[in-house]
């Protein structure tokens, strides 16, 4: 069973606050919508995107090009992708823009990789097929 709130939450301001975050955020992640601890589990997603926002030092690139980037740091490749979205076909074809990120990719994708769905969400060009 999911333990009732455990602390107080206020701003993460250091890596240690992050961490707790996190991991309470897991453990109440599926919390019935409307209890107490669904309103933490919605204070906690709030606080680890301000601290993330913050802290994380992107680099002005494309959706594409943030994921590329993050599949290195996290040593996966477009099959690991395509394990979570479960399409490697259309992997291949957004990671060599011939496809845009669908929402269900950025939100996949925004978990999986740790990038802000903001990064995601920006446009970017496609190249043409003929």
């Amino acid at each position: 069973m999911i333990q009732e709130t455990e602390k107080k939450w206020f701003l993460l301001e250091t890596e240690a606050d992050y961490e707790a975050a996190t991991r309470r955020y897991e453990k109440i992640k599926y919390a019935e919508k409307g209890s107490d601890l669904h309103r933490e589990k919605m204070l906690l997603v709030h606080l680890i995107a301000e601290y993330e926002k913050n802290i994380w030092d992107l680099p002005e690139v494309d959706p594409v090009e943030m994921i590329k980037i993050r599949m290195e740091e996290f040593g996966y490749n477009a099959s690991t992708l395509a394990k979570i979205y479960g399409d490697r076909g259309t992997i291949s074809k957004v990671l060599n823009y011939k496809q845009s990120l669908s929402l269900t990719m950025i939100r996949k994708f925004s978990q999986l990789l740790k990038i802000p769905v903001e990064w995601l969400v920006k446009e970017y060009p496609l190249k043409r097929t003929d």
